[in-house]
């Protein structure tokens, strides 16, 4: 009597659960670069100028000392930013050819390793030496594999480099101009220094706020913890500056 084959299993149409799928968030380096970008922004121009509060009367000797001040730093914080980016892809790109020598050379060891992490994962017997062999059947499939589970690596975004750069930079300008435009608004200097600390204590709730709900974190305790971070950063910077200020 001839065997029945197995049937062939494939998967549903629909994966079981929730009709819109699985919610996870994906722009967690946008969101880096912004929180850098903008923290800063937010941080070191208002110490700068509420230091400079205490030693100077004129407004405007603030405002220049403060648009000088976020435009070096934009272009500062922007290309660390570059530079970091540019960074990670080179190192990228270096582990991924040195993976691709290897899997060409040693390729029974390149196998053992695969089948070591699957190991990890539970996989025994026949089917470790079956995912094993599958995985190795395709150099591209094969180099992917050991980029993500071994090096733990994952490849950048193309343009990534220029991206961060204009976010960080982008934030930093943005965050610069809050505590900064009461100086510009007003002519009385401590009246601006007051709007200026209400203002960027504001910005830092809410931007903590923003930060919590699209990292899918509790948000009050978001936006109270950049604001006691932020905060406390710039009552920092702020007593410097007053005393470098006299």
């Amino acid at each position: 009597m001839d065997a029945v084959a197995p049937a062939r299993e494939e998967l549903p149409p629909q994966p079981p659960g929730p009709p819109d799928g699985e919610q996870h968030f994906t722009a967690s380096a946008t969101v880096r670069d912004l929180v850098i970008g903008m923290a800063d922004g937010l941080t070191v121009p208002f110490a700068l100028a509420a230091g400079l509060s205490g030693a100077v009367a004129a407004n405007p000797l603030i405002v220049t000392a403060g648009l000088a001040e976020i435009a070096a730093g934009c272009v500062a914080m922007g290309l660390g930013g570059y530079l970091a980016a540019r960074t990670d892809a080179q190192h990228f790109e270096a582990e991924r050819g040195r993976e691709e020598r290897e899997t060409q050379d040693y390729p029974e060891r390149e196998k053992w390793e695969v089948s070591a992490i699957l190991h990890r994962y539970g996989l025994r017997g026949e089917t470790l030496r079956q995912a094993t062999e599958a995985i190795a059947a395709d150099r591209r499939r094969w180099v992917d594999f050991m980029m993500r589970f071994e090096l733990e690596l994952a490849e950048p975004e193309p343009g990534r480099a220029a991206r961060s750069a204009a976010t960080i930079g982008g934030a930093y300008v943005v965050g610069g101009m809050i505590p900064l435009s009461p100086y510009i608004l007003l002519s009385e200097t401590h009246e601006a220094l007051m709007v200026s600390a209400l203002m960027t204590g504001l910005a830092l709730l809410g931007f903590g706020w923003l930060k919590a709900r699209a990292t899918g974190l509790p948000a009050l305790r978001g936006a109270l913890q950049t604001l006691g971070i932020g905060g406390l950063a710039a009552a920092v910077a702020y007593v410097v500056a007053k005393a470098v200020g006299g």
